[in-house]
């Protein structure tokens, strides 16, 4: 085995969400200036529900505040020009500016893009929806509570942030821009991610035939400051389980996929995936077909739309929670004349001793299991293109 100090370093990768719906604003929304017995920190907080449709609402959050008795600082990072002239996040140009100086107009044109949290959620007089950049988390926050209406359709972008607690993952989604969305049909809703995974020989786990997926098993990267009260400060992995639906109509399309993108051969391979995060209730496929005559009548009485009722359907009554991998991430690549799209994947991107640590931190075991039986028997004609020992 490698010695510790010739292990290579882990890289994050790419992990992001989106969310496209409407808001969802309740009385646990926000909450504002907070304090502690403990500590003279006094911060604000969003926990904001989307929902991207068919009962699938989603939360992000958000978090800042400042020390009532101390001298506050934000710590930034500046910005340069690069090779094709446009200005670029200098990461390597890291400093810290006072609090009261957050405003400070001379000051934020020289902090780089990714330091601010940006909200979009006024028009000007040509109804061309302006942004407003804020540093503080705590500050973009209460723009937040005076100008976003419940059922307000938004987009919401941000980041995946891992943690444990009581020795199990957590995913937190960290927003970083919230603008009105110019979407106007709930069938362009969504709730998606983007996240760089590592995979190795045992990732892909067995079938399951009842809910025709199949549980990819991971290993996520991210930054650390502490663990059980130990300052690591550094990349370490976390343990995460996504899915992978069997397209039945078409399951050789799943194997060749699998086959593609997700074995390994050797070593630890690393891949980019995007996929559907589900947080809502179970979401069942309903048609017109499906409707009730009690329910048409309303319809037809103008009491629901065929749109609305077909939604109020789709929501069952189980809820769940997973993040279900639709397609590899690609990319771009060659000369402006000669540019062709990759897979972003890398074979034998690591050895199995780079993952290695003191400590090893489990997921989450899930609490709401599905449960998708029916009294009908299902069609598992789809499982016979499947060769499960693969």
């Amino acid at each position: 085995m490698a010695k510790k100090e010739d292990k290579k370093p882990l890289k994050k990768g790419q992990a992001m969400f989106q969310l496209i719906g409407e808001a969802k604003i309740t009385d646990f929304t926000y909450k504002i200036d907070e304090t502690s017995t403990k500590s003279d920190w006094i911060w604000n907080q969003l926990n904001l529900g989307v929902d991207c449709g068919s009962g699938n609402v989603v939360y992000a959050d958000l978090m800042g505040g400042y020390g009532a008795e101390r001298e506050n600082i934000l710590y930034v990072h500046g910005k340069k020009e690069n090779d094709n002239g446009r200005m670029v996040d200098d990461f390597s140009n890291q400093f810290t500016i006072a609090w009261e100086d957050r405003f400070d107009e001379d000051i934020l044109e020289t902090i780089g893009e990714q330091c601010f949290i940006t909200i979009g959620l006024e028009k000007d007089k040509k109804e061309k929806t302006f942004a407003k950049k804020f540093l503080s988390a705590y500050d973009a926050i209460e723009y937040v509570k005076e100008h976003l209406e419940n059922g307000t359709v938004i987009n919401v972008k941000g980041g995946l942030k891992y943690s444990t607690y009581n020795d199990s993952v957590q995913v937190k989604k960290e927003i970083t821009s919230i603008f009105l969305s110019k979407v106007d049909d709930s069938s362009k809703y969504k709730a998606t991610f983007t996240q760089t995974v590592l995979l190795d020989k045992d990732s892909i786990g067995k079938l399951d035939k009842e809910k025709a997926i199949y549980p990819i098993s991971v290993k996520v990267v991210d930054y650390i400051k502490e663990y059980n009260g130990k300052l690591v400060k550094q990349n370490i992995t976390f343990k995460k389980t996504f899915e992978l639906e069997v397209d039945k109509a078409k399951p050789e399309n799943t194997k060749k996929f699998i086959e593609k993108v997700l074995k390994v051969k050797k070593d630890i391979t690393e891949v980019t995936i995007e996929g559907d995060i589900v947080e809502g209730q179970t979401l069942v496929n309903i048609t017109e077909a499906d409707i009730p005559d009690d329910i048409k009548e309303l319809i037809d009485m103008g009491a629901y739309t065929m749109e609305d009722a077909i939604n109020k359907l789709a929501v069952g009554g189980s809820k769940e929670k997973k993040m279900v991998i639709r397609r590899p991430a690609i990319k771009m690549v060659g000369d402006d004349d000669n540019k062709k799209p990759v897979i972003l994947k890398t074979e034998s991107q690591y050895k199995d001793e780079d993952l290695i640590f003191d400590f090893m931190i489990e997921e989450e075991p899930e609490e709401n299991s599905v449960d998708t039986s029916d009294d009908d028997p299902e069609d598992t004609s789809w499982m016979d293109a499947l060769d499960e020992d693969e």
